[in-house]
């Protein structure tokens, strides 16, 4: 049995296929320290929250964690920054590996396949991503598996546009990154990523409006809808407008990006947007009317958003991962 993994910023989520069914679990990537005692860790236990105790602190771990920052007044902290592991975050391997863990469990037999979400180099900054897609690779292999990366706007076309022979656009806005891939008959013909994503628009909204970023998350992560009608000053107002123009610089990029390609002009492929930060009512709508006035050298045929935009990644990750294994097996089985 195959698995998918996406490993993102802001939730590291995997894919596995049951029968008919496709079964995802999730954690949020990140935790809270708070001060340990023995009756605080006693309840954190009975409770099932996901903890580890190191030295005279308790960190609470994974989906728990934004609602004790929540209720202690703290900023969460995050293994990954910008879409790889945080290079200021001393805790950010072990941590990302306790949440990983929780989320794909243990292989299902030695070396199990497992594709898992690596972005790509960003075109707008100095990030490398290779030491991040290593240090993941040797943990999955740690625990047993036999890890393979994909390149996240690959998986958004594996997950999206089977219907469309593997042809088309696929954006993934993460919390990071934005990682965007064109594919013709699921062959790469450009890919790469900007460093700017969800936690971009939502410390820029902070800045704006004196509040706390968790609290700006959780605001845009409450039925927040992007239709242009909230008041001047509050949050919601704050985020529309930095999400405007982060699909503003999203589409600058890929305009740039495929001017630098020398993309052929005859094309005619569907754009499918999808990743956490597209969760809100009207991204799409809104993505779509930006991209008509864009100087893009081949056309659209459609816009489109993923249906469960949080589960894509995996979903795609999860179909590479299948797709290799029954070629593997079919090999065997040559063989024999």
């Amino acid at each position: 049995m195959a698995k998918g993994l996406d490993v993102g910023t802001m939730n590291i989520l995997s894919g596995r296929q049951d029968g008919a069914e496709t079964v995802f679990v999730q954690q949020r990537n990140s935790f809270v320290e708070i001060e340990h005692s023995d009756m605080a860790e006693q309840m954190l236990s009975r409770s099932d929250i996901l903890h580890i105790r190191k030295d005279d602190n308790v960190y609470v771990v994974g989906d728990d964690a934004l609602n004790f920052a929540n209720i202690f007044n703290k900023e969460t902290r995050r293994p990954m920054e910008n879409g790889i592991l945080s290079s200021d975050e001393a805790s950010a391997i072990p941590m990302i590996k306790l949440i990983t863990q929780q989320v794909v469990g243990e292989p299902s037999r030695p070396n199990e396949r497992l594709f898992y979400s690596s972005p790509a180099d960003p075109i707008d900054s100095e990030l490398s991503t290779l030491y991040h897609e290593k240090t993941l690779e040797s943990m999955l292999g740690d625990m047993g598996y036999d890890p393979e990366p994909i390149n996240e706007g690959m998986a958004v076309i594996y997950s999206e546009l089977a219907d469309n022979n593997f042809t088309g656009l696929g954006i993934s806005f993460g919390a990071g990154m934005t990682n965007v891939c064109l594919a013709y008959y699921a062959v790469p013909v450009m890919k790469f990523s900007i460093a700017r994503g969800g936690d971009w628009v939502d410390e820029r909204a902070a800045e704006a409006t004196g509040t706390p970023v968790d609290k700006v998350t959780s605001i845009k992560e409450d039925d927040f809808e992007l239709d242009f009608r909230t008041d001047v000053g509050g949050v919601e107002g704050a985020l529309a407008i930095y999400y405007e123009n982060l699909l503003d610089y999203v589409i600058e990029n890929i305009a740039a990006e495929v001017d630098e390609e020398d993309i052929e002009e005859g094309l005619d492929v569907p754009v499918v947007v999808t990743g956490g930060t597209s969760s809100p009512r009207g991204f799409k709508d809104l993505f779509a009317e930006h991209l008509q006035s864009a100087n893009i050298p081949f056309s659209i045929s459609s816009v489109r958003a993923a249906s469960e935009p949080i589960y894509s990644v995996a979903s795609g990750a999860l179909v590479a991962a299948r797709s290799e294994e029954d070629e593997d097996d079919g090999t065997a089985s040559e063989e024999d």
